[in-house]
């Protein structure tokens, strides 16, 4: 247990008392072992945001969301969150990983949400998973004496999306988030607005191969070919370097006999035909969103954590590797369905760095990407599989026919947020969930090693899709 001599300092300057304890008294949802112990709003995180005007360092409760717009309207600022590299650059200079829950930056203001004063004692991050740093009361207090305090974060309990398995509570919390919006804009706009692109005719004709017991590589290579784009794409996804293919890939029937089977191709197929029905929008947080270097990475986790598996254990390879690929596909959805609320969504997803997106989705729109993108795969009659696993991907507990699925998308996503492969809240993996997917963790790391390993493969793969 350790703490950067930056915050060392710092405390000792100003003569506050302190212990470090360890990280592994407390879980990975940010509340100590013992129940009993502190009050669930005790442990502290820290976001910097920033404006024209300069930035400003946040302490809240790590379970908690920061209510952006109540926090600009309160200070009269328009804050956003700093990007990622300025946020490793800073963790950096003070010698941790991430910002700790510290005011070691006094020339920024610094604001305290009120939550925090109602624990007697407080568990500061230090910028590493090893240590906390416990505080009374009286001590934090000193730590922010200079300090503007304000009610601005809600709990995450509060926004938790229900994960239902009922359809039609799916469908109904859809149809509610969508008429918040009915006295915003005239109905014609709205409708406008709300016109979902059809299943592209390739992808109608693929769905018709797959249930087909007698379909072979045949059929699959005359519908592929049909969509000359789409062929191209597939012959180039087997000649890819990340294959390692003997010889010239010079068809789609190479493509599938010789490198990626009749399964991973109909399925590869299938997510690359849907990807092309939905722009990729031009703002995300901080910048535009690489939704197929995303996708390209999340099937390729799900493949390798399949191989992983114990034989017995295995799903369908094809099914697993197109949730990956369509993994994020709500996304796409729900930037077209909410453009004007699209912009806002991401401007909290970047002042909140802690919190996972769905809450600030569900917090906004009372609806997530994952209900939305599921959604629309059941209305397009997809695979049930791929639907449990779009809409439950970020509630590993829901226990579903098809729920290794959503689960396995749920290890797959978070292994490559703490890998850095993509952004998002690190936490550690549930071991009981690998155990269940009959993994461990030297399994996941050697699957996040090979796709860092092949990182230029698969980002060249993306590129071909972006074109």
């Amino acid at each position: 247990m350790s703490i950067s001599n930056q915050i060392q300092s710092c405390l000792t300057e100003q003569g506050i008392q302190f212990t470090i304890i360890s990280g592994e008294a407390v879980n990975p949802l940010h509340q100590l072992r013992s129940a009993n112990e502190v009050s669930s709003n005790a442990i502290v995180t820290m976001v910097v945001l920033e404006d024209s005007i300069g930035k400003a360092q946040v302490l809240m409760p790590a379970n908690s969301f920061l209510d952006l717009t109540r926090l600009c309207e309160a200070l009269g600022r328009n804050f956003q969150g700093i990007t990622q590299e300025a946020s490793t650059r800073l963790a950096e200079k003070h010698g941790a990983e991430k910002i700790p829950a510290i005011p070691l930056l006094n020339d920024i203001p610094t604001v305290v949400d009120k939550a925090l004063l109602n624990s007697e004692r407080l568990y500061l991050e230090v910028g590493n998973s090893e240590s906390y740093l416990e505080l009374s009361q009286q001590e934090f207090l000193k730590l922010v004496e200079t300090a503007e305090t304000g009610d601005y974060c809600i709990p995450t309990t509060n926004l938790i999306p229900q994960s239902s398995a009922d359809k039609e509570s799916n469908v109904k919390q859809i149809n509610q988030a969508v008429e918040q919006f009915t006295s915003l804009r005239i109905q014609q706009r709205l409708e406008q607005t709300l016109e979902m692109p059809p299943l592209p005719e390739t992808a109608e004709r693929i769905i018709q191969l797959r249930i087909n017991p007698e379909a072979g590589v045949g059929e699959l290579a005359e519908v592929v070919e049909k969509d000359p784009s789409l062929a191209a794409q597939v012959v180039s996804w087997a000649s890819s370097p990340y294959y390692a293919a003997p010889g010239t890939i010079k068809s789609v029937h190479d493509a599938v006999v010789r490198v990626l089977g009749f399964d991973l191709v109909i399925n590869l197929a299938l997510g690359l035909s849907l990807g092309k029905t939905v722009e990729i929008p031009d703002d995300g947080p901080h910048g535009i969103t690489p939704y197929w270097q995303q996708a390209v990475c999340s099937a390729a986790m799900m493949e390798g954590l399949v191989k992983a598996m114990s034989p017995d254990s295995r799903p369908s390879m094809g099914l697993a590797y197109l949730s990956g690929l369509l993994h994020n596909y709500g996304y796409l959805v729900l930037a077209h369905i909410f453009p004007p609320y699209f912009s806002l969504i991401n401007r909290y997803i970047e002042a909140n760095p802690h919190v996972c997106h769905v809450h600030v989705e569900h917090h906004l729109l009372g609806v997530t990407r994952d209900q939305i993108g599921g959604a629309l795969m059941e209305c397009w009659n997809m695979p049930e599989e791929v639907v449990s696993a779009l809409r439950y991907q970020h509630s590993p507990d829901n226990d579903g026919e098809h729920a290794v699925y959503s689960q396995l998308l749920h290890v797959a996503t978070q292994a490559m947020i703490n890998a850095g492969l993509t952004q998002g809240p690190r936490k550690q993996l549930d071991t009981s969930l690998l155990t269940t997917l009959t993994l461990d963790a030297d399994d996941v790391e050697a699957v996040i090693q090979r796709l860092v390993e092949s990182k230029d493969d698969l980002m060249s793969m993306a590129r071909s899709l972006e074109r």
